[in-house]
C-alpha cells in the first residue's frame, strides 16, 4: 500500500467522525482557524510573495499572477467568508422529507456528509481557505490539489489550517494537501476512499480528470459568461452593469467575455458602451474580428455581437456559451423572464453584474467552485452543494410481509417538516 493509499484510509475514517460532529465544535473549529491566519498573516504573505517572484521568473502568465496574489485583502476577504460560514445554520442533519409509510412506521430523509472530497484548483491560496473552510462545516474530510505556482501558499495555509482545527476537537486526518501533479492520477484512483472529484481548471483539464476516474466528477471548465443588452434595456443601467461584469474583476469565471446587443442599440448605445470599456483599458473585438465565440478572455478583452432578436441573443448563447452565468439588461420583464426560463445557464441574471455569481455573494458562505452540470448541484456550490442525503426510517418490528400479504395496508402520509 502507498503512502497516498495510508493516507487516504486514514482520511476516509477521518470522514466518518466529521460527519457526526456537532455545528458548535465546527463553528469553534472555524473561528480558531480564521484567528490563526490572521496570527500568521506576516508569515502568509511572505510565502505568497516567494510564489510570485518565482512564478513572474518562470513567466506564468498575467492573468495567472493576478489569481496567485494573496495580500492583507486577500487574507481579511476569506477571514471574512469563515465568519460568515459560522453564521449559517449546519448543513448536515436537517430533516428534508418525512412520510408515515404506517402507524409507527415512519420514513425520513436526512441531509449528510458526502465523505472525502478531492478538489484540484487553480493558482488561487483564497480557494484553499474557502475549499477547507466548507468541507469543515459540511462534516467532509478533504484532499486539496492546487497549483505548482502556489507551492508555498498553499503549504502554510494547509498547515494553519490543519494545526489550529485539530487543535479545536476535528480529527486528524481531515485535511490533506497533495504537492506534485503525480499525486493527482493516484488520487483519480482512490475511488475506495475519495467520493467525490470536483476539478477546477481548463476545459481539456476537466476532460481530462472524467475520463481518467471512476470517481463521480463534479464541476466546470470554461467560464464563457455572456452579458445581453436588450432594446428594452436602461442605457446608463445596461452601460453600469457591463463594464463592471467586465471589469470589475477580470481573471475569473463570472466576469462577462461576450457582450450581446441588440440591433436598435447599434448606433445609440453600443458607441457609449467601447468607450466606456476602453476606459477601463479594456480591447473590444466587434463580431467581424471574432474567429472563436466559445472564448475565455480573462484579461482585458471582450468581444461584441450585433443581434436581430431576443431569440439569437439565447441561441447565441445556449449553443457557445460554458453554461456558467449569463445575463440581460431590459426594463421589460416579460422578456427577461423569458430569457431566464430559457437560456441553459446554472446562474441566469436580469439587470445586475455576471459577477454576483459567487459563493459568498449568494450567501453560501464561499464557495468550493461552479458546477455546469445538472446533477446534485448547479451553479456556485456552497454548503448545500456539499451535503448529500440519507433515509431514515423507523419501526417497531414492522415486516414485508404483512404488506404482501394484505394483512396491512400503507399509508404514506407526507408530514410537514
Amino acid at each position: 500500500m502507498s503512502e497516498l493509499d495510508k493516507t487516504a484510509q486514514i482520511s476516509k475514517q477521518a470522514s466518518f467522525l466529521t460527519a457526526m460532529l456537532d455545528n458548535t465544535t465546527k463553528n469553534n473549529a472555524l473561528e480558531a482557524v480564521a484567528k490563526a491566519l490572521l496570527a500568521n498573516k506576516d508569515d502568509i504573505i511572505s510565502a505568497n510573495n516567494e510564489d510570485i517572484a518565482r512564478s513572474e521568473q518562470e513567466g506564468l502568465e498575467q492573468p495567472l499572477l493576478k489569481r496567485l496574489k494573496f495580500d492583507e485583502h486577500k487574507l481579511n476577504d476569506v477571514v471574512d467568508g469563515i465568519r460568515s460560514l459560522i453564521g449559517l445554520p449546519d448543513p448536515v442533519g436537517n430533516i428534508k422529507l418525512h412520510t408515515t409509510l404506517d402507524d409507527g412506521l415512519d420514513l425520513y430523509r436526512v441531509t449528510c456528509p458526502i465523505g472525502v472530497i478531492g478538489v484540484i484548483f487553480e493558482s488561487r491560496p483564497d480557494a484553499l481557505v474557502q475549499i477547507a473552510s466548507l468541507c469543515l462545516k459540511s462534516g467532509n474530510a478533504v484532499f486539496l490539489k492546487g497549483g505548482r505556482e502556489a507551492l508555498k501558499t498553499n503549504q502554510i495555509l494547509f498547515e494553519i489550517i490543519r494545526d489550529a482545527s485539530v487543535e479545536a476537537g476535528i480529527p486528524e486526518g481531515w485535511i490533506n494537501l497533495l504537492t506534485s501533479r503525480d499525486e493527482i492520477n493516484a488520487m483519480l484512483g482512490l475511488s475506495d476512499y475519495i467520493d467525490l472529484i470536483i476539478p477546477r481548471g481548463s476545459n481539456a483539464f476537466v476532460q481530462y480528470i472524467m475520463k481518467n476516474t471512476t470517481i463521480p466528477v463534479m464541476g466546470h471548465a470554461d467560464g464563457v459568461c455572456h452579458t445581453y443588452i436588450d432594446r428594452y434595456a436602461d442605457e446608463y443601467k445596461a452601460i453600469r452593469v457591463t463594464v463592471d461584469a467586465k471589469t470589475q474583476y477580470v481573471s475569473v469565471c463570472n466576469a462577462t467575455e461576450t457582450i450581446l446587443i441588440d440591433k436598435t442599440l447599434k448606433d445609440t448605445l453600443l458607441p457609449k458602451l467601447i468607450t466606456a470599456l476602453e476606459e477601463k483599458n479594456v480591447t473590444v473585438h466587434l463580431e467581424n474580428e471574432v474567429t472563436d465565440w466559445h472564448h475565455e478572455y480573462l484579461d482585458y478583452e471582450v468581444s461584441v455581437k450585433i443581434t436581430e432578436s431576443i431569440d439569437e441573443a439565447i441561441d447565441h448563447i445556449n449553443r457557445y456559451g460554458s453554461g456558467h452565468t449569463d445575463a440581460i439588461i431590459t426594463e421589460n420583464d416579460e422578456r427577461a423572464d423569458y430569457f431566464m426560463s430559457k437560456v441553459d445557464s446554472g446562474s441566469v441574471l436580469h439587470n445586475c453584474s455576471t459577477r454576483f455569481a459567487d459563493g459568498f455573494r449568494y450567501g453560501f458562505g464561499a464557495e468550493v467552485g461552479i458546477s455546469t452540470g445538472k446533477l446534485h448541484s448547479r451553479g456556485p456550490v456552497g454548503l448545500e452543494g456539499l451535503v448529500s442525503y440519507k433515509y431514515k426510517l423507523y419501526g417497531h418490528g414492522d415486516i414485508v410481509a404483512d404488506y404482501a400479504s394484505g394483512a396491512k395496508k400503507f399509508k404514506h402520509i407526507r408530514r410537514d417538516v
